[in-house]
């Protein structure tokens, strides 16, 4: 895997799914790391604070968290993904709650697709200050 980051003309043309699909993936490994590191334990109780972690009503938590601190350019990322077009909602969350976390992933793609991974880590680590302040 590369850490070359995207052209932002080409950024600029992906879709907030396509965005909140790869987000999706970085979010998750940044929670497994996280819970790795500090976790530790079986593999299932790994799995279960992952769960909670990432789910639509966590995630838009995190996002709400989040908002003072992004920059305006991740804003406008933020409802680019806020605003797509999806396609159902899974059990245990609202749709605003759904429409959120998707916006979540939107930016954590963005940042990664961009090349700003230690700017995804950095807001990463201020959801998970978050958490732990409620």
């Amino acid at each position: 895997m590369t850490d070359a980051a995207m052209a932002p003309e080409a950024l600029r043309t992906m879709g907030g799914l396509e965005l909140a699909y790869v987000g999706d993936g970085v979010y998750e490994l940044l929670t497994r790391t996280y819970l790795a590191r500090h976790g530790g334990g079986r593999v299932g109780d790994l799995h279960r604070a992952a769960v909670d972690i990432v789910s639509a009503p966590a995630q838009a938590a995190a996002l709400e968290a989040l908002m003072p601190h992004m920059t305006e350019e991740e804003r406008k990322v933020v409802h680019r993904g806020r605003n797509a077009h999806v396609h159902g909602c899974p059990a245990g969350c609202t749709v605003a709650q759904y429409h959120a976390a998707t916006a979540l992933e939107a930016l954590f793609g963005y940042l990664w697709l961009s090349g700003q991974a230690e700017r995804a880590r950095e807001l990463f680590g201020k959801v998970l200050e978050a958490a732990h302040a409620s």
